[in-house]
């Protein structure tokens, strides 16, 4: 069967809200934790995050910008992305993909001190689902 596109890819994302963002660590060990895509529901090869700029998470991104998300939809589908991640704490940036539902992490929008973006260029996507698995072309 021939691969998904990045639009088929987009379609099957807009129902995943939480993904599994993985960095390396200071360390070398990998680290993973669960984050909201924040409604990115036109996906383009770019995902974007909000944290804090002293997490852990930046520090490995600052040492180490590779990283992983692994995204799992409905019809037991799986997406797996690897890329480079760019931060950012550039107001007019982060406001292009802030929603109101952050504000239960970050209270005053984004004027909460520290709030960051991370952005998730893709290099490469990868699908699986039931015995169909394939790349994506970019």
């Amino acid at each position: 069967m021939a691969d998904k596109t990045l639009k088929d890819v987009s379609k099957i994302m807009k129902d995943i809200d939480l993904c599994m963002l993985t960095t390396t660590t200071a360390h070398g060990a990998l680290g993973s934790r669960p984050m909201s895509n924040n409604g990115q529901v036109e996906y383009d090869g770019n995902s974007y995050f909000f944290t804090w700029k002293g997490s852990r998470m930046i520090k490995d991104i600052e040492k180490d910008n590779k990283v992983s998300l692994t995204f799992q939809g409905k019809k037991d589908i799986f997406i797996s992305v690897s890329g480079k991640a760019d931060i950012t704490t550039d107001r007019a940036e982060m406001e292009q993909h802030w929603i109101k539902e952050l504000e239960q992490w970050f209270e005053k929008g984004l004027d909460t001190p520290g709030v960051t973006m991370i952005k998730v260029k893709a290099d490469r996507i990868k699908y699986w689902q039931e015995m169909e698995e394939g790349d994506v072309k970019l």
